[in-house]
């Protein structure tokens, strides 16, 4: 499978601050990649170099093997988190105004079926409710028919149903032979949309590949979760730890575990209480804390 786009070596500095240190990666065409990563990893300003809003530092981007340019810039689409429209345009008014920037266009009648604007298409944008807002920024951000489609976090603050709706348009979209670039601070939206993922932290991708082969890659049997007070305030601490090989997750202690009874009867044994026990197969979310010793929540937003 040919690749529709290529970051080399991809660099922005900021002073002093490495923001984007050296990020290299490929978006295989037809597939929905996700680049995830808390805020301070660097993965909005990687995401806004790809786009053209900012300049790298150094690196290449190449689009279709040809170096990225202004031109080739009208050719992606881009569903930005927040994107100000016309005062006053009704759905279909706004539709027609943004048709009217491209040469190439997709016809406004399939968008609207597409991304399902039927039922609001006289209203005025200002009245949408967050998911009907979020689908038109779908709608506009395909207006040109882009074979590249960016999405920056586009189910922030949706309710699950909107979240869920939205997802099937991406699948939708996906089955149209467009490549999708995703960025999103939801594990299970990466895990049920993503054909393959990086993880960035601390300006760097820290890991790449198939959803299904890096948990395989970082995770075997089942994974047994305690709250951390219960080995905390065990007596033996570092013995308990030490014997059943338990790691600490921001509150959490975690095993993993080929023979779940017999964990768990060690457990017993040692004395450590089972209160608040989790039994679950490792998602996602727990290859991102294992990665990176924390959530996505963060403080600076690079």
């Amino acid at each position: 499978m040919a690749e529709i786009l290529e970051v080399l070596d991809l660099k922005r500095y900021f002073s002093k601050n490495k923001a984007v240190d050296g990020v290299s990666f490929k978006v295989k065409k037809g597939i929905c990649f996700g680049l995830l990563g808390p805020n301070g990893a660097g993965k909005t300003t990687t995401i806004e170099m790809l786009e053209g809003i900012v300049e790298p530092t150094s690196g290449n981007i190449l689009y279709q093997g040809k170096a990225i340019d202004k031109q080739i810039y009208h050719e992606l689409g881009i569903q930005f988190q927040h994107t100000a429209l016309q005062d006053h345009l009704t759905v279909i008014e706004t539709l027609k105004m943004f048709s009217a920037f491209y040469d190439k266009t997709l016809p406004i009648k399939d968008l609207i079926s597409l991304c399902q604007l039927d039922d609001f298409i006289n209203q005025d944008h200002r009245k949408l409710s967050g998911g009907q807002k979020q689908r038109l920024l779908l709608a506009l951000a395909l207006i040109n028919d882009p074979q590249l489609v960016f999405l920056d976090e586009p189910t922030t603050g949706l309710d699950p149903h909107s979240r869920r709706l939205f997802w099937d348009l991406v699948n939708k979209i996906k089955s149209q032979g467009k490549t999708i670039l995703l960025t999103t601070h939801y594990m299970d939206e990466a895990e049920y949309l993503c054909d393959e993922i990086a993880i960035m932290d601390k300006g760097k991708i820290i890991a790449l590949d198939r959803p299904e082969v890096l948990l395989q890659q970082h995770f075997s049997g089942a994974l047994i979760k305690l709250p951390k007070q219960n080995i905390d305030t065990h007596e033996n601490k570092e013995n308990v730890s030490e014997q059943l090989n338990i790691q600490f997750v921001q509150q959490s202690a975690q095993v993993q575990s080929l023979d779940i009874q017999a964990t768990l009867v060690a457990l017993i044994e040692q004395g450590v209480s089972l209160e608040g026990l989790q039994v679950k197969s490792a998602n996602l979310d727990d290859l991102f804390l294992k990665l990176t010793g924390h959530g996505l929540e963060g403080v600076n937003h690079v």
